[in-house]
């Protein structure tokens, strides 16, 4: 008989989000919905009317995770709208500061995956945090990749959290002669590590690839061969960096692309019928609790070609090197090889960047009132931001952000595996729930769910 299991909140993150899984006798998910119950922050509304200057700044405080791709996404949206070209030089500092925000996102993501993995040969989970060799050596690389990334970022976009260098046209500064010297340093000197970190972590993903069981819990579970396979689609529009309505042949469609509400995709209002007191931390959701996630994800479903699809690392490796493996730790092994890509690729554009250059346009228009669109391929995958701006002022403004697009599709890959492993499969997509956030629900009474949820 199907049982209903509620993991509330997820954990090892960014934001709040929440599985409602419907699983079989054998405590397999039969259908899996992940939700959003991140408390909606409105952006897409406060931008109306502001200047198009504001609104990226504005955008990129949607997250202190993501916000090097929103401030660019949301800046090249509003360069798309005007029809501004900018400088080659500008471009490239903006693709420094990208890679350097997919750097340190990567290494982030290492330390939250990591305490589902095991120790090759021995049955210990991993504590990154531990002091122990070799875990402590680990640790310590990560957080210098880390450091290195969010430098790269500093050096080429001002500040490391919500960048200030880049704007409308281009960016504010060069950087200096002495300022690409220290960029190409740091990139060296984090290409040597990166090739230590991924070569680390590919054997520490094999070896739970190749294991018969994980334990959760104290409760020993069987890890299914297709653990987390799902047979969506993948959409990417860049190994690197992007695409934009203004490219002479741009690499994503608004006419692909189309938003539906969560209960065209998500189950209606049931009751928890299993709880388990062991699972971590502090045990799944009471029994009776009525649950209802079409009503309670605070998120869109985006459609492309009518499907929801899969972005992020493994599709971005899909699409543009021919990689080919499924499953949770197909997806994960995409996101530690994209850790030497996107160094090879840095030091190419700081062998390019001119300190010397221009790096601001020489007009900037103010805007038809014309619709245009931006996507940055984010660390999590293809961030797209579309405005119209008008007179300098923003008529219209919407962020499909990485994670937004992978609900659905994370969804679908739950249904196969134990219960106990649902948060092992949505931590594949690195999730950042808090960017993902952009719908209020009403309940019948015309009360809005998301604020309940909260007081």
């Amino acid at each position: 008989m199907t049982k209903v299991v509620e993991i509330s909140p997820t954990t090892r993150h960014e934001g709040h989000s929440k599985l409602v899984l419907k699983v079989n006798e054998a405590g397999i998910i039969e259908t899996g919905n992940w939700c959003s119950i991140t408390p909606v922050r409105g952006v897409e509304k406060l931008a109306i009317g502001k200047t198009m200057e504001q609104v990226p700044k504005i955008a990129s405080r949607v997250c202190g995770i993501c916000p090097v791709a929103h401030t660019l996404a949301g800046i090249e949206s509003m360069e798309a709208s005007i029809k501004c070209e900018i400088p080659r030089d500008a471009k490239l500092l903006r693709h420094i500061l990208q890679l350097g925000n997919r750097l340190h996102s990567i290494a982030l993501h290492d330390i939250l995956i990591l305490p589902d993995m095991y120790l090759p040969g021995t049955d210990m989970k991993i504590n990154p945090f531990s002091a122990e060799e070799p875990v402590r050596s680990v640790a310590k690389r990560i957080q210098r990749i880390r450091e290195i990334g969010q430098t790269l970022c500093q050096l080429s976009g001002g500040e490391a959290i919500h960048p200030s260098n880049p704007r409308i046209g281009g960016m504010y500064k060069a950087c200096s002669p002495v300022a690409k010297t220290k960029m190409y340093d740091l990139a060296k000197e984090g290409l040597v590590l990166a090739h230590e970190q991924m070569d680390f972590m590919i054997a520490i993903l094999r070896n739970f690839q190749n294991r018969d069981w994980s334990e959760v819990g104290g409760m020993k579970v069987q890890i299914p061969k297709n653990l987390g396979y799902h047979n969506q689609g993948y959409m990417a529009t860049d190994p690197f960096y992007g695409s934009s309505s203004l490219d002479d042949n741009p690499t994503w469609d608004m006419d692909r692309f189309k938003e539906v509400r969560p209960w065209d995709w998500y189950m209606g209002e049931t009751e928890v019928t299993l709880a388990e007191p062991r699972y971590p931390i502090g045990g799944t959701t009471p029994v009776g609790t009525k649950v209802n996630p079409q009503m309670e994800a605070c998120t869109g479903i985006p459609l492309y070609d009518g499907q929801p699809v899969e972005v992020g690392p493994r599709a971005r490796l899909v699409k543009y090197k021919g990689f080919d493996e499924k499953g949770t730790i197909g997806q994960n092994i995409a996101r530690e090889m994209e850790f030497t890509d996107c160094l090879y690729s840095m030091i190419d554009a700081i062998d390019e960047y001119n300190p010397a250059g221009k790096v601001l346009a020489d007009f900037i228009p103010q805007g038809d009132g014309s619709l245009g669109w931006a996507a940055n391929e984010a660390p999590r995958g293809t961030d797209v931001h579309i405005a119209q701006v008008k007179d300098g002022k923003v008529q219209y403004y919407s962020m499909l952000v990485p994670t937004t697009w992978n609900f659905a599709t994370c969804s679908a890959a739950l249904a196969g595996a134990p219960w106990q492993l649902a948060e092992v499969v949505v931590r594949g997509y690195d999730p950042c729930v808090s960017c993902a956030t952009h719908m209020i629900v009403l309940d019948e009474d015309e009360r809005i769910v998301a604020q309940r949820l909260i007081q």
